[in-house]
Parts: C-alpha cells; structure tokens; sequence
C-alpha cells in the first residue's frame, strides 16, 4: 500500500508549506473540515470534541480552535450536534441516512395553499429517489428574513431544523435557523400570453403555479422570452407576482433551450477576455531538440473519435513484442494532449480551467474548459501536425497482464484522424481510401492487442451494464428532427480499454514516486441499496447474496440471468440505481464499477481538470520539465477534487435537463398521441415512464389511474389496486397517452392506456401511503 501523501514529500517543505498543509490532516496540526466528515462518518455512534483532538493529535491550546471549526461546520450543515449534560458530540451519518435533521434547503416557492415548499439542496434523484417533501414551520421568521425585511422566496438558500410531521405521508417541517444565500435573481422562466395579461411559466419542473406579471415589471419582455425574474411578495387577484431582471432570448430559438440548464447550473458560457488573451498568444509547438520531448514523429499513431469531434486529446498505437521472452505479447502506446506544456499553474489559463472543472457537452453545443486556440487547436492532436504530448508506454503479455510501464513527453504527429466507424468498418472488411493503407500496418495490431486487453478486462470482471446511449439530431436549420441510439462498436471498446489502462498505469507511477494524486474512486454499494435491490429482485424471482460482500461478478452473474429477457432493461437500470456516485478524491477508494484497486484520470486533459493535475504530477514524477505539480498544488489538490467533483455533477444535471427539455420540444406537436414506453419507477405519486424510441420520461399521477384506489407497494416496487388487485410493476411495457408536453421545463405528463397484470388485492389494513398525491387521498397532514 502507498504511503500517505503527507509522508512522501515531508523533507521537500518548507516550515511555511508544512503550516499551510491542513488538507493532509499531519499530526499536530487543525485537521480540515473535510478530515473531520471522513472521520465522523468513519465511526459508528457519536464522535465528541475529545475523540477527534486525540484522533488528530491536537495539543491543549489548539482545543479552542478545533471548536471554532466544529461549530462552523455545524452551522453550515455539515455536522450535527447532539447535546448533552456530559459530552458536546458529533455524529455523522444521522440515523436517517437520507436526511439529517440540519440541512442546507433551496426554496422552491409556494404550493396551492400558499404554503412554503423547501427542497434539500444535495440531493440526487436518480440515486436517493424522490425528494422528500418539506413545508416551512408556522412561527417565528426572524432567522430567516432578507435584509429589506421579506420572508425567504424561491431560489433562497437556508440552513434549517428538520424534524418529522405527524400524519401518514412522509414529509418533513422546517424551521430557519440561518439564511445562507439570496438567490432570488436565479429563477428562469419565459414569458405567455395569458389574455391581456403576461405570465412567467417557471422552468422549474418543480413550480407548482405560474406568475403574473405587471406591464411595469416586463422589462420589455414578450411572449415566448426566455428571461431571469425574482419574486415579489404581493399577490394580485391570487396570483403570485414576479419581476423581469433579464432578458435572454427567444425560447422558440432552439440554442436556447441549452442556456436555461447552463443558466440554471451556473454553468460560465463567455471565456473572459484575459483567459482569451493568454490563450491566443500561445503559437504552435516547435522542436528544437532541446525541449523535453522526445521526436516519436515516425511512429503512426492514430486518433479514432466521433465523426464530429474537434478536440482530439487521445491517439493510440500497438505492435506485437518482439521480445522472445514475451510471445504472443503486445506493445502499446497512448499518447495524450500535452496541455501541461500550455496551461501553466497560477496562470490565468489554470485558474478559468479549475474554475470549470470540465467541459460541458450539450445536444447543440459544447461548452470548453479551455478557450477553442487550445482545446480545438494547439492542443488537438490533429492529422499530419506536429503536437506534444505526454505518452503511456505500455508491454502486456498474451493473456493481457500488464509486465511493465512508464511515461515519457514526446512530439507526435498523428498519421490518421478516424471515426470509430470508419475503424470498425476497416477491420469488417470495408476500408476505403482512407483506412485502407492503414488496415495491416495499424489497425490489424490493434485490434490484436485489444484481444489481448480483453482477456485481462474478463478475468477481473468489470461491471458489465448494458445502458444504450440516446443522440439528439438536429436538421439544417438547428431544430431537432430525431432521437437515436449510438452505434457501440469494438472500436469504442478498444480506445476505451486503452484508456482505462492508461489510468492504471498513471495511478500507479504517481503511487510508486510518492507524488500525491486526485484518484478517481467510486466506492461498493450501501447496505441499505444491497437490501431494496435484492428486495426487487425477489419479486422477479432472482436473488442477491444477501449478508456477504458484494462485488461487480455478483452483479454480471444477476444481468446474464436477465439477459434476452422482458427484464433486462429494468435490472440494467435498477443495478445502476443502486451504484454510489463516482467521485474525485486523494484518499483511494479503488474504483468498485471497474473492479481495479487504483485509478485516476489521465487520459483527457483537454476537458477535465482531474486530468490536468495528474499530467502535472507525472511530469514531476520523471522529471519530464519545470512545469509539473508544485507543492502549493499539492496542498490544495483535496479541496481541489471536491469542487470538480461538483461541477462534473452540474454538468452531468445540465446535460440530462437540456435533453428532457429538447425532447419535449420535439414532443409537443404530438400531445394526445399513444406511445409505448416501460414502467422505469414510481413513487406515492405516480409512475414514472419511460418512452420506447426517443427515451423520453414522463410521469402518470397515481389520481389518472381508473378503476381502482391504488397503494405503492415499496418492497415489490410496483402499484397495486386497493380492490381489484391490479398491478403496474417496475420494468411492465405499457401503453400510455401524452397528455401535456412542456419544453420549458423539459415535463412530459401522460395517461395510462393499458390495464395492469392480475394481482392480490391489497386490502384498507394494508395501506402503505408514500408522498404525493393517492386517488381519493389527499395530502395526509391535511
């Protein structure tokens, strides 16, 4: 095992460097916020004061600073305090692993009864499952007034007490204790033409009512503008009233569509014009025979990419060994966009770069980490043009175990730019005037040595989903025209094995040269998702190992089992539910979805930043130049690895969001036609339905079910009449009906047109309510 960080460069610090280093947790030293959550969520029950000075090894007169710490983070949320007469104690998690009982909340606005609605603030859908719903607490609203004396409006940040409301569905009250951030200018909306009247349609999917606004507050808005409003507090014949701040454009212009999740994400569109600057007086790579490149000009190394790719960060290349004592062997080489060489540390550059984090990828744009003269020019390994790069020498044995490795700067020049189907059609006996001069030089060795890589990849046993992907089209005028599934060639597999190779091999070099790194982790499954997806699983007659570790084979094993099957897309998606969220950290986790004990991101630079910091490390690691990772960076690169951890999640949510929107554009014009789609989850409220084709989700109330009082069966996922017995289960093709399409908001409600399988009544003893909304129910606080 690698020695701790902090250990491997400990002589190479100055008394300054050493004292700025908190985010190492060394001994004798305030540990930081995030050493304390990792330790407090480490230990079972509660931690107290005293447990985590003598963890950290504080001294007496550091005591008062650790409870200056301990109290900012409970007042931020971060901890929670459980006081008694002896012991002032942490814990972390809460019992109720889902919500702690003092959290961060956004506010949504006002439901129908014009009651404040709160939403937690971290909280992912996709993994936790529905939002649970939180009303604000009648009382006192000092702690949470704005400055001009309001209550908190919708987008407002608050740190709030939680506790459990009485009655039979699940929701929670608040109580502020803390207004943290204004964010009333955040709101989206586009204007409609209601009567005389304008009105602002929330992009919001989870608005529960539109505004009005007044001739004075348009701001020379119109219908159809996509514009930024805050809330006022007045209402006006019931309505609640809402002012323009900014106009943004014409939602009926499709390049929009995009900019309401970039708006929403705070994702920055412009590069600033000092970044701009320094980006364009960079000119073109010269070598001199001085730098410290090596010349690999002469070696044919190719870029396979999508056709429609202009950032070109990976080039590849293999050739049997020639070695005698490694038949049947291969060698391999990935050489990687240099980016280090350009983007220096404390430069402009590097500073917008780490802001970003990472590129956002969009249906109709892509939004750079670096300015387009770098990401689509200086740094893109173009065809027949000399680029730098920093290249992974890989040798692997014939049944594909990796005998050795290292890194080395070179100069390339790409002998070929394919797309991965011009590759695949090569090797399928299809080359044109292209790939034909390239097909037994290049490609046929490629191909062999991923032959090779393939049977490593099968005795370590990777998670083996199978989760098409979906691509948006659009036709000449930028409009979207159609919804596809992307090819998946072996050529995809074989830049992808490459790569995750190079990852490997990257992990391991800093590992070896002690130089600390941003891992790339993703950690095993929680108890609690083991146990519902086994739950689910028993109602298709599969099981799970029950009470023992979990690893990715149990997994493959249960999809080989479904395989072919009517369930095989609904256990592909439920598996992935039950996944943790991959994250970017410098403690290793290993990465549990690829089975490997270390990983790290190497291999594109150009649009993520975890890359970038890894190149540098290499550099210092083998000495390959002066520009790699100082020991300021080194100190930070924790902090660093939980903010691009967050803004990968923002980019993953405006990426989805842009789709849902989209795609319910192409929709509208088919609003009460039938669709078929399956059953991929449900809640108190209703099921949610995915649509065969364009993969489009909707959702169907549980009020529009006829024919019966339908229960959420939890445990069964699927839900079932009160009388009849009839059932809609996770996974059922369906038939259903689009009622409404909303683009601006990305919603699609629908109507459900087939009947359910034959089931067991459920009976009035056993009634199980969840949130939301039951036909004949009601809210149960009510």
């Amino acid at each position: 095992m690698a020695r701790h960080p902090a250990k491997s460069i400990k002589k190479k610090l100055s008394k300054k460097q050493k004292k700025n280093r908190r985010s190492l947790g060394q001994p004798g030293q305030l540990p930081s916020e995030s050493d304390i959550q990792k330790f407090a969520d480490s230990q079972d029950g509660l931690v107290g004061k005293d447990t985590i000075a003598r963890h950290f090894k504080l001294r007496n007169d550091q005591r008062a600073g650790l409870k200056k710490l301990l109290n900012r983070m409970r007042d931020n949320g971060m901890l929670t305090p459980y006081p008694s007469k002896k012991t002032d104690a942490t814990s972390s998690p809460h019992p109720d692993p889902k919500l702690k009982p003092t959290s961060v909340l956004r506010v949504i606005g006002l439901d129908e009864d014009g009651e404040t609605l709160l939403e937690p603030v971290h909280w992912d859908s996709h993994r936790q499952g529905k939002a649970p719903v939180i009303f604000l607490k009648d009382g006192p609203k000092k702690p949470g007034m704005r400055s001009d004396g309001q209550p908190p409006a919708a987008g407002d940040l608050v740190l709030a007490r939680l506790s459990p409301a009485k009655g039979p569905d699940d929701y929670y009250s608040a109580r502020i204790l803390k207004r943290l951030e204004n964010n009333r200018d955040a709101l989206l909306g586009v204007i409609r033409q209601a009567g005389n009247d304008l009105r602002i349609v929330p992009a919001d999917k989870k608005a529960r009512f539109d505004f009005e606004v007044s001739t004075g507050n348009a701001n020379q808005a119109r219908p159809g503008d996509l514009v930024r409003f805050e809330v006022q507090t007045s209402r006006s014949r019931g309505f609640h009233r809402a002012k323009v701040l900014e106009r943004l454009g014409n939602i009926d212009d499709f390049r929009n569509i995009s900019l309401i999740a970039l708006t929403e994400q705070g994702i920055p569109v412009v590069m600033p014009a000092g970044v701009e600057a320094e980006a364009a007086a960079f000119e073109p790579f010269r070598f001199d025979g001085k730098s410290d490149h090596s010349d690999m000009r002469d070696v044919p190394l190719i870029t396979i990419d999508p056709p429609d790719a202009k950032d070109h960060d990976d080039a590849v290349w293999a050739q049997a060994d020639d070695d005698s004592k490694n038949p049947g062997g291969f060698k391999i080489i990935v050489a990687i966009a240099d980016v280090a060489y350009y983007v220096r540390a404390n430069s402009k550059l590097d500073g917008e770069a780490q802001k970003r984090g990472n590129s956002t990828y969009l249906p109709d744009r892509v939004v750079p980490m670096l300015p387009e003269n770098l990401s689509n020019e200086l740094c893109s390994l173009k065809d027949g043009v000399d680029r730098p790069a920093l290249a992974c020498f890989m040798t692997f044995d014939k049944q594909g175990k990796k005998l050795r490795h290292h890194f080395d700067r070179i100069l390339m020049r790409s002998a070929a730019k394919l797309s991965y189907r011009e590759a695949q059609d090569a090797i399928n006996g299809k080359p044109d005037e292209t790939t034909g001069p390239l097909l037994d030089a290049i490609l046929k060795p490629l191909w062999a040595a991923y032959g090779i890589l393939v049977k490593g990849r099968d005795k370590r046993q990777p998670l083996n989903l199978d989760l098409p992907e979906r691509k948006l089209l659009f036709n000449e005028h930028g409009l979207m025209c159609d919804v596809v599934i992307q090819d998946r060639f072996d050529a995809h597999k074989l830049v992808e094995e490459f790569m995750i190779q190079a990852n490997v091999a990257a992990a391991e070099s800093l590992e070896k040269a002690k130089v600390p790194l941003i891992y790339r982790i993703h950690d095993a499954p929680s108890a609690e998702k083991l146990i519902a997806l086994a739950d689910f699983l028993k109602t298709l007659n599969l099981t799970a190992p029950r009470g023992q570790v979990m690893k990715p084979a149990n997994f493959n094993s249960i999809l080989a089992k479904v395989s072919g099957t009517p369930h095989e897309h609904v256990v592909n998606q439920v598996i992935l539910r039950s996944q943790s969220q991959a994250v970017y950290t410098t403690d290793n986790l290993g990465h549990f979805g690829l089975n490997l004990r270390r990983y790290a991101h190497f291999t594109s630079p150009i649009r993520r930043y975890a890359d970038l910091t890894v190149h540098r490390g290499l550099i210092r690691a083998f000495k390959l130049g002066s520009d790699g990772l100082n020991d300021r960076e080194i100190s930070q690169l924790e902090e660093v690895a939980q903010e691009i951890s967050k803004t990968e999640r923002r980019s993953m949510v405006a990426e989805r969001d842009t789709k849902d929107r989209m795609i319910a554009g192409f929709l509208a014009e088919k609003v009460d036609s039938s669709f078929s789609g399956r059953i991929g989850g449900m809640a108190g409220a209703g099921l949610f339905i995915t649509l065969d084709g364009t993969g489009a989700d909707g959702f169907i109330p549980v009020s529009t079910l006829e024919g019966d009082y339908f229960i959420h069966d939890e445990a069964s996922q699927s839900m079932v009449g009160e009388r009849t017995g009839e059932t809609f289960q996770i996974g059922d093709q369906v038939q259903v009906k689009l009622t409404k399409a909303t683009p601006v908001s990305g919603g699609l409600l629908m109507e459900m047109i087939s009947k359910g399988r034959e089931g067991k009544p459920v009976g009035r003893k056993r009634r199980s309510f969840s949130r939301g909304k039951v036909r004949g129910g009601g809210r149960g606080r009510r």
